[in-house]
């Protein structure tokens, strides 16, 4: 091997089982937005983001020490403090002020972006050099997915958009640094301690916040306990374990496409947890964009070694 990896001209039985495996966490990250929408019904954004960040960081303690896990590598501090500021921190303040105003569909729509956003950062970082018709495809993909976000509100964009976008720049920063991460470190390592960095953060402004603005939590309904629930075991612990595997196999730009599916799969869960309307445009967007996917897989994209 050079010091370049090989062109991957066909999928390997790795980037199979990383394309699996991003799949996997997809499906349990297409359901963030429903259950964040149902969560900040009752809950403050803040409240919401930093809560599922300490619930999520006292469940990695626990995998951490169940399995006498070492502590990472001196050089994988400042990656694991980009992946906290990221996907930690980042990403669930930004959507959870931006979905007290947004439908959590016109949300997941916006979320399309992601693997645009993650394949421009990795890029720009040296890790991966995509082919120009991967480069096509993907801002193919994410066309589609802001003409949709575009049809389903008239041509406009609410204010809170900008917000979602702000969110989703800091998801692609953490998802890029740690697909990189887990190729050395492993999946759960890589968010588990990233979660564990977040807490001197936010154990001290979530206790500020609970200080300045007192919560009535007699007063909070039981969808919104399941939403910060599901927002905190799943998408913020258990989805990373099969998202940060897949992009550590088969690539961060090339399985990062997958997750142009992820507006559809949220569309379905917002129309059976919110009852928010899912059209038959809906399905047609949804087919066009599984086909940026595979088309997608066949094309080149290099990758640095681990």
């Amino acid at each position: 091997m050079t010091a370049l990896a090989r062109p991957l001209t066909s999928p390997s039985h790795d980037e199979t089982r990383g394309m699996l495996l991003g799949l996997a966490g997809v499906a349990m990250f297409s359901l963030t937005m429903p259950f964040t929408r149902m969560a900040v019904f009752d809950l403050d954004p803040l409240f919401a983001a930093l809560a599922r960040a300490l619930g999520a960081a006292a469940l990695a303690a626990g995998w951490l020490v169940w399995r006498r896990a070492p502590l990472p590598p001196r050089g994988a501090w400042l990656p694991l403090g980009l992946v906290m500021l990221g996907v930690v921190i980042g990403f669930p303040l930004l959507s959870s002020m931006a979905l007290r105003a947004l439908p959590a569909a016109h949300g997941a729509v916006l979320a399309g972006l992601l693997p645009l956003l993650t394949t421009i950062y990795a890029a720009l970082r040296g890790d991966e050099r995509p082919s120009l018709g991967f480069w096509l495809l993907a801002v193919l993909g994410a066309a589609i997915v802001v003409a949709f976000a575009l049809y389903q509100g008239a041509g406009a964009l609410h204010p809170a958009d900008l917000l979602m976008f702000a969110a989703l720049a800091a998801g692609g920063i953490g998802y890029a640094e740690g697909g990189k991460l887990a190729r050395t470190l492993g999946g759960p390592e890589t968010i588990c301690w990233a979660l564990l960095l977040a807490v001197p953060l936010a154990a001290p402004a979530l206790a500020w916040h609970l200080a300045i603005h007192p919560t009535d939590f007699a007063a909070v309904g039981p969808a919104a306990w399941s939403g910060l629930a599901y927002v905190t075991a799943i998408s913020m612990f258990v989805g990373f374990f099969f998202w940060y595997r897949g992009l550590a196999l088969g690539g961060i730009a090339r399985v990062g496409q997958v997750q142009l599916l992820q507006p559809f799969m949220s569309l379905l869960g917002a129309a059976v947890l919110l009852g928010e309307p899912l059209a038959l445009n809906n399905c047609l967007f949804a087919l066009a964009v599984i086909g940026v996917v595979c088309a997608g897989r066949r094309l080149q994209v290099r990758r640095q070694p681990s």
